[in-house]
Order: structure tokens, then sequence, then C-alpha cells
């Protein structure tokens, strides 16, 4: 392993997850563009790093339980993808209330909202879509309660309104999310006001 291909593994060692997905922008401080990517491209060779996608690369983890190679996170490559090119995203409406266990509906594929161009990206055995949005729909993108207004987004203003949904979501965000939603209730839809104040009908209404 030669100098540079050396700093690279201890870079990916020593971070703090181990599923970490790397593009060789991550290593530039160890070299030029062309002596990163000739180093990536021995690590991959020598089963040290796999490639994932074009320009993403993950470590190879065991998984012991089923004895066999882990899948890619795909969480993780969505993150270096964002880091490299220096955009934001956000998972759609389906993905959004799905984990916010308002639809048992799962996505055929991972699909993210995002500032960037659309296009589709293969990773691993998964394909993943990013849809270029408004930045009126971006301006959520980092806020806590982004997940809900996407939820309530994609369940569009007559279901979302159904006591059910308000109910389970009043019950299980935390207050913190509760009073981000009101913080930034401005940039809300008209008809997306009156649920938001009833989801956080506890008092951070009133914040």
């Amino acid at each position: 392993m030669n100098a540079i291909a050396d700093k690279i593994m201890k870079r990916i060692s020593s971070h703090d997850s181990e599923s970490w997905v790397c593009t060789p922008k991550d290593f530039l401080d160890f070299g030029s563009r062309e002596a990163v990517d000739q180093a990536l491209s021995r690590l991959v060779k020598a089963g040290h790093l796999r490639r994932i996608s074009r320009g993403l690369y993950d470590k190879p983890r065991f998984n012991h339980i089923l004895q066999r190679i882990a899948p890619v996170n795909v969480e993780s490559a969505v993150a270096a993808i964002t880091r490299r090119d220096g955009i934001r995203v956000m998972p759609n409406g389906l993905v959004a209330a799905n984990r916010l266990r308002l639809t048992n509906a799962v996505p055929a594929k991972a699909i993210y909202e995002t500032d960037g161009r659309s296009r589709t990206i293969k990773i691993g055995e998964r394909t993943v879509r990013f849809q270029h949005v408004s930045p009126r729909v971006m301006r959520w993108a980092g806020k806590p309660s982004a997940p809900v207004v996407q939820a309530l987004r994609w369940l569009g203003k007559y279901a979302a309104a159904d006591p059910r949904v308000l109910v389970a979501l009043n019950n299980y965000l935390p207050d913190y999310v509760k009073h981000d939603l009101m913080q930034n209730r401005c940039y809300l839809p008209e008809w997306m006001l009156p649920l938001v104040q009833q989801i956080a009908i506890d008092g951070t209404a009133e914040a």
C-alpha cells in the first residue's frame, strides 16, 4: 500500500461510522485528484474498499448473522453525495410518512427531494432517485420538523386532516419538533396551519 492509500484507510478506519461512504473529495488533502483516484482504484482491487457507484466507496462489512457482505448503507451514500456535490436533500413525503408511522407503504426505490438536479443513481443493489423541487419546499431541509411537513404534504389536505393522523403525530412527536413546526409556521401552506396547531396543541403552539 502506498502512502496515500495508507492515509485513506486510516481515515476511513478512524471514522465514527463503520458504514461511512466516501468520495475522492474526502481525501484531496493527501494529494492530487489523479493520485487519490489511483490509490482508491488500488484499494478496490486489493479488496480493502468497495466501489458502490461512480465516485463512491465504502469499506466492506461482513454480516456474521447472514454470513455475507452487508449491503450498502443508502443513507451514508446519500450523505456522501450531498457532501461531494454541495446539495441539500430531504426524503420525499412517502418516506417521511412511513418513518412517522402514518403509512405502511414502502417506496420501491429511495427517493429524495433536492435543490440539485434530478437524476437516478444506482448504489449497490439499490436505485436512488433525486428529484429537483422548488426553493419553497427545500427551505425545510435540515429542520427538525421537515419530515412532518413532507408527510402532511404527501397525505394531502383531506387525508392529513384525519383526526387519527393528528392524534398520532401529537403523541409521537417530541416537543422540540412541535416547537420547530410552530416557529416556522409562516412557511406552511394555508391549509396546513390548523393541522399543525392541533399537532402542537400541548402548549408549544404559544411558543
